[in-house]
């Protein structure tokens, strides 16, 4: 189908678009990469009077080395992030997570920022995000404030992010030196994960010191599986240690029913594929 009609504007920085925002206010979208939103509106599911297109920002591109952390732009593309020597290096479940989206078409059109605003739960980079104890920094009228992972999921499709703010960046502390996968498991290729995992570790001595478990499509938001972190801090990394572990991982969970799976399934997938993605970063 073809979109209903609509104006456009393409601003070149964060106060234009800001100032855009303010002006065309309810009837305007803001598009990143579209690989969410030109759907929709091919759909004509939205027919915005305004598309403001945040592309051709250069400031919002990019990975930045910040001391304790690194900072993402929000326009960074998926296929960037999942290269970046940076990503790589100090959050890897990141560089994981991200080379896993979709297909390589969406990895060079999709940005890492419109993937998190667009809080689809089914979605690979909240949980990693949350794990990560990253902070999302928001631009708006007011200035600038940041807002933490566990903050800013706020239900389905919902954020912290207000209809006249704009998400500007990523900050993840560095874990430099933890291992790290993602497990997912889809129907068919490239299609939204039924559920997945993100596992990024630190071990020293065969020891597991630090630990941190990302849930993919297990709610209505990203989630962490605290008591599965729990039960592996301070853990020799053994199959038992990891198998027992895992077996938390749907606990306290409510996750969805669809036609690929009814929520028992997601249940016992999830602890499934914790296992895994903990054992892949254990290097096995």
């Amino acid at each position: 189908m073809i979109p209903a009609s609509f104006d456009y504007v393409a601003p070149t920085s964060v106060e234009e678009a800001l100032a855009a925002l303010a002006q065309y206010g309810d009837e305007a979208k803001v598009i990143a990469g579209g690989q969410s939103l030109l759907p929709v509106l091919r759909m004509r599911l939205n027919a915005p009077e305004w598309v403001i297109d945040l592309g051709r920002i250069d400031s919002l591109r990019g990975v930045r080395d910040e001391g304790d952390s690194i900072l993402v732009g929000a326009m960074t593309r998926h296929c960037d992030v999942a290269t970046d020597p940076l990503v790589a290096e100090h959050a890897a479940l990141v560089a994981h997570a991200t080379a896993t989206v979709a297909d390589e078409q969406v990895r060079h059109r999709g940005t890492f920022g419109g993937a998190l605003a667009h809080a689809d739960p089914a979605g690979d980079l909240g949980a990693p995000a949350l794990a990560l104890d990253a902070e999302l920094v928001i631009a708006g009228p007011a200035g600038e404030r940041v807002v933490p992972a566990a903050d800013f999921f706020q239900g389905l499709f919902e954020t912290a992010v207000s209809d006249d703010e704009l998400l500007t960046g990523v900050r993840i502390p560095k874990h430099t030196g933890w291992s790290a996968h993602y497990e997912k498991f889809v129907r068919v290729a490239h299609q939204w994960p039924i559920c997945a995992v993100g596992a990024t570790l630190k071990v020293s001595g065969g020891v597991i010191e630090g630990a941190a478990i990302g849930l993919t499509n297990m709610g209505a938001t990203p989630l962490r599986a605290a008591g599965v972190e729990q039960a592996l801090v301070g853990q020799q990394a053994t199959e038992e240690v990891v198998r027992s572990a895992a077996a938390l991982a749907a606990d306290g969970v409510e996750p969805p029913s669809d036609l690929n799976g009814d929520a028992d399934y997601r249940r016992h997938l999830v602890t499934v594929l914790t296992r895994r993605a903990i054992t892949q970063a254990l290097g096995g």
